[in-house]
C-alpha cells in the first residue's frame, strides 16, 4: 500500500516523497475516517485532499470560499491530467449552459473532484443533484471561514453539516493554515467531526522574517523596498478599497509592474488581475484580504501590511503567502497608534457580542505589534504552540531588542489615577491627566492633586504602558461603551501587592502619516541641515518673510536626509512642499544641495524621487477650498463632514504648509476680537519658529487658545507665505 501511495503521488503530481503528515492524512480520509488539518500556508494542504480524490472512488465535493481559488485549483489540477474534466467548479460565474455541462461530466464519472462555494451547495436544486451523486468524501476548505472567532466569518458555512445529512453522509475532512485552540474547536463542533483525527503541524515558518515599522513615510517606503527588488513578487495588503487603488497607482506611477484586487472590481478584472500576478506579467497585487485564500504562487518574497490587519489571525495567514518554497520571506507592517482607533471605531455601533469577539481579536494584534518579545514566539504561541528558542533570528526584536523598564511606580500611577477620575474616561483621557493635559473631559479634575503627577514622562510613553497594561490585563476596556477603560481585578491586587513589571520602552509609532512625516529614520546631514537654515534666512529676508514661512525645520531636515536636486523631487520627497512653495522658494535650495552632493561624493539614498499621485486627498482639499471661497462657517464644515474640528484644522495646515492659499479671515473675524488676532499675527511675524506650543508659552495658553493660534497661523501661512 506504502508503495502504491508513493506511486501515485509520482503518477498525478511528479513527487518523489510526502511532505510531513500529508500520507497519514490522506491514508486516514482513504480509511473513511473524519480529518481535521492544521498546516501552516505552503505546507501542501491541498494535495491531502486532492491524491484521495483521484484515487478514490466517486467524486470528492471540496468546499471552498473564493471563485479565484477554485478557478485556479482547477486550472492547476487540469494541469497535471490529460482530462479536462477531472476537476471542475459550481459557482456563480457560470452561465446555465456551462453548469450543465458540469453535471453532465460529474454524473459520467470523468470528474473526481467538484468545487463548491458554500452558498452553492446549500441551493436546494444543486442539493437535489449531488443525491444522486456517489461522494468519496467531503473537503472543507479554509475552514476557519466557520468560525465567528475565525478573520471571514461566513454564515453559510454554519450550514453546511445539515445539508452534508441531506445529501447524503461521507467522510468529511476540514482544513485550515489557521486556528487557535478556540477556533478548531468551533470549527469541529460546527462541522459534526468532534472525534475525527486531528493532524496539526508546526506553524513554524522558519524561513519569514517579520518586521513593524512605524507609520511614517509608509508609501514612500514600499516603494523603495519594491524599487531595490526589482522583478520579485510581493503583496501589498491594505484595509480600504481607495487605498488599495491609490497604492497600486503610486507604484505604477514609480515604474512597479502593480496591479490592485478588491472585492469592488468586477468578476473578470479581479481574475485577470490575479491571472497577471501568477503568469509574472505584474510583480506586486495591492490588495484587500479578498486576495490570496489558496494561491499557490510559491516565490512570493514580500508581504508588506500598509495597514495593521483586524486579527493575528488574518495577519498569519496573509504573510504565510511568503516564501512558500523555503526561500526569502520578509513580512513587514507598518503601524501608528491610529491604526488601531481605526479598528476600534469599527467596533461601535456592532451587537454586543460582536464588540466583544472584536475586541478580543483587536487586542491580540496589539500584543502583537506593541510587544518586545520575539514575534515567532507570539504568533506560535497564539496558535497553541511553544517555541522554547530564546532569540529566533529573523524577527526584528530579536536581531534589534527593544529596551526594557520596570514599570512598577508608573502602574501604581496609573491606578490611582483611574480609581480617583473613575467615570467614562478612554486612554487620551487617562493620559492627559498624567501629564496634566487639561481636555473637556477631564477639565472638572484640573486641580485634583495627582493631576499631572506623571508629567515626567511624555504622552507616547504613557500611551504605551496603558497599552501594555490592558494587553497585560490590568485595564479592560468596556464592551457598550467602546474604548471606555476600567481596572481590572488584577490591577486591584497588584495594587496591594505591587512588584517588579517589566515593561518595553516602545519604537515611536506614532501618529505621523506619509505626507505629514519627516525624515523616517534616515541618516540626518547636520552640516547640509545648517547650510539650508543660513539660505533660509536669506531667502526669507530677501522675500519679507520669516524663515518658517520659506520652508518649515520638518521640510529642512528631509532635505538634509533624502537630498533633492531637483524642483520635481523636492516636491514629491519632501513633506509640506507642494507645488506653489516648490516653485515659489526651491531653485536656490536644490542647487545648493546639489553643489553639496557633488563636492562631497554623496551617494543619495533611495534612489531619489518618489512620484506622488498628485490627486491623494485631493477631494478634500478642493471640498476646503471651495468651501472657504464661499465663506462657509467651519465648524459646520467640519460636522458635515462627519470629522472633528481639529481634524479640519490640521487638513488647512497641510494645504497652506504645501503652497496654496486659503481665505479663512472671514471666520476668523467670527471667532476672535481684533486685539486677540492682532496680537497672535503680530507674534507670527517677528517669531522665529511656527511651532504652536512655543507660541504658547509666548503668548499664555490661559490668555489665547491653543485653536485660536492655528488659525491665525493658517491664514498667516497663507497670506504671508505663499
Amino acid at each position: 500500500m506504502e508503495q502504491d501511495l508513493t506511486a501515485k503521488l509520482k503518477q498525478f503530481f511528479g513527487f518523489d516523497t510526502f511532505k510531513g503528515n500529508q500520507e497519514a492524512i490522506i491514508r486516514n480520509i482513504l480509511d473513511g475516517k473524519d480529518t481535521f488539518v492544521l498546516m501552516p500556508t505552503g505546507g501542501g494542504k491541498s494535495l491531502c485532499y486532492q491524491l484521495p480524490a483521484l484515487i478514490g472512488d466517486g467524486v470528492a465535493i471540496v468546499i471552498s470560499p473564493l471563485i479565484a481559488l477554485m478557478k485556479n485549483q482547477v486550472d492547476a489540477l487540469r494541469g497535471y491530467s490529460t482530462n479536462d474534466n477531472i476537476a471542475h467548479f459550481l459557482n456563480s460565474s457560470l452561465n446555465k449552459q456551462a453548469i450543465q455541462e458540469v453535471k453532465d461530466d460529474v454524473m459520467s464519472g470523468q470528474t473526481k473532484l467538484l468545487y463548491v462555494a458554500p452558498e452553492s451547495l446549500t441551493k436546494a436544486e444543486n442539493v437535489d443533484f449531488l443525491r444522486k451523486v456517489k461522494i468519496s468524501f467531503y473537503a472543507v476548505d479554509e475552514a476557519h471561514c466557520i468560525s465567528e472567532w475565525g478573520h471571514d466569518f461566513r454564515p453559510e458555512y454554519r450550514r453546511i453539516r445539515p445539508i452534508i445529512d441531506e445529501i447524503g453522509k461521507a467522510p468529511v475532512i476540514a482544513l485550515t493554515a489557521t486556528a487557535t485552540p478556540k477556533v478548531q474547536q468551533d470549527i469541529q463542533k460546527s462541522l459534526g467531526m468532534t472525534k475525527a483525527t486531528v493532524f496539526k503541524s508546526s506553524f513554524n515558518r522558519p524561513n519569514l522574517y517579520y518586521e513593524v515599522r512605524p507609520k511614517v513615510n509608509a508609501t514612500k517606503e514600499i516603494v523603495h523596498i519594491l524599487q531595490n527588488n526589482p522583478g520579485k513578487s510581493a503583496i501589498v495588503y491594505c484595509l480600504s478599497r481607495k487605498k488599495v487603488e491609490e497604492m497600486a497607482q503610486t507604484l505604477i506611477v514609480n515604474g512597479i509592474k502593480a496591479a490592485p484586487y478588491h472585492a469592488g472590481l468586477d468578476a473578470a478584472t479581479r481574475a485577470a488581475n490575479q491571472d497577471k500576478f501568477l503568469m509574472e506579467e505584474v510583480d506586486v497585487v495591492c490588495a484587500t484580504i479578498a486576495f490570496g485564500m489558496g494561491i499557490d504562487k510559491p516565490d512570493v518574497r514580500f508581504v508588506i501590511h500598509y495597514d495593521i490587519p483586524k486579527s493575528l489571525e488574518g495577519y498569519y495567514q496573509e504573510t504565510g503567502r511568503a516564501g512558500r518554497d523555503g526561500g526569502e520571506g520578509r513580512c513587514i507592517a507598518f503601524y501608528s497608534y491610529k491604526d488601531i482607533k481605526k479598528l476600534e471605531n469599527f467596533m461601535e455601533g456592532k451587537p454586543i457580542s460582536e464588540q466583544e469577539i472584536g475586541r478580543q481579536l483587536i487586542n491580540e494584534t496589539l500584543a502583537y505589534v506593541e510587544s518586545g518579545d520575539c514575534r515567532r514566539r507570539t504568533l506560535l504561541k497564539y496558535f497553541g504552540e511553544e517555541y522554547t528558542e530564546t532569540n529566533c533570528g529573523a524577527c526584528d526584536n530579536c536581531k534589534q531588542p527593544k529596551e526594557r523598564f520596570n514599570a512598577q511606580d508608573s502602574m501604581l500611577k496609573i491606578i490611582s489615577v483611574m480609581s480617583e477620575i473613575n467615570g467614562r474616561f478612554k486612554t487620551d483621557d487617562v493620559v492627559s491627566f498624567l501629564i496634566g493635559k487639561t481636555n473637556k473631559n477631564i477639565e472638572t479634575y484640573n486641580k485634583h492633586e495627582l493631576f499631572g503627577c506623571g508629567k515626567d514622562k511624555d504622552e507616547r510613553f504613557w500611551t504605551s504602558v496603558v497599552r501594555q497594561a490592558i494587553v497585560q490585563g490590568y485595564i479592560i476596556k468596556g464592551i457598550e461603551n467602546y474604548g471606555v477603560l476600567k481596572l481590572s481585578d488584577k490591577a486591584l491586587a497588584y495594587e496591594k501587592h505591587p512588584q517588579q513589571l517589566m515593561f518595553t520602552l516602545d519604537r515611536d509609532y506614532s501618529n505621523a502619516t506619509d505626507d505629514e512625516a519627516a525624515a523616517g529614520g534616515a541618516a540626518l546631514d547636520d552640516e547640509l541641515f545648517g547650510m539650508l537654515k543660513s539660505l533660509r534666512k536669506d531667502v526669507g529676508a530677501k522675500m519679507h518673510v520669516p524663515p518658517y514661512a520659506v520652508f518649515s525645520d520638518a521640510a529642512l531636515e528631509a532635505m538634509s536626509t533624502y537630498y533633492p536636486i531637483t524642483i520635481e523631487e523636492l516636491q514629491a520627497n519632501i513633506p509640506g512642499v507642494g507645488e506653489g512653495k516648490a516653485k515659489k522658494f526651491g531653485q536656490p535650495f536644490v542647487e545648493l544641495i546639489a553643489r553639496h552632493v557633488e563636492q562631497n561624493e554623496i551617494e543619495r539614498p533611495m534612489g531619489g524621487t518618489v512620484k506622488s499621485l498628485g490627486n491623494e486627498n485631493a477631494q478634500d482639499k478642493i471640498e476646503i477650498i471651495t468651501a472657504t471661497d464661499r465663506k462657509r462657517n467651519l465648524r459646520e464644515l467640519a460636522d458635515n463632514k462627519n470629522i472633528e474640528f481639529d481634524e479640519l484644522l490640521k487638513k488647512m495646515e497641510s494645504i497652506v504648509y504645501n503652497g496654496t492659499k486659503l481665505n479663512i479671515k472671514y471666520f476668523i473675524d467670527e471667532e476672535l476680537d481684533e486685539d486677540e488676532f492682532d496680537d497672535i499675527f503680530e507674534y507670527f511675524k517677528e517669531a522665529d519658529t511656527d511651532d504652536i506650543k512655543t507660541a504658547l508659552k509666548e503668548l499664555g495658553e490661559d490668555d489665547y487658545p491653543e485653536e485660536h493660534i492655528r488659525l491665525v497661523r493658517i491664514h498667516f501661512i497663507s497670506t504671508i507665505g505663499n
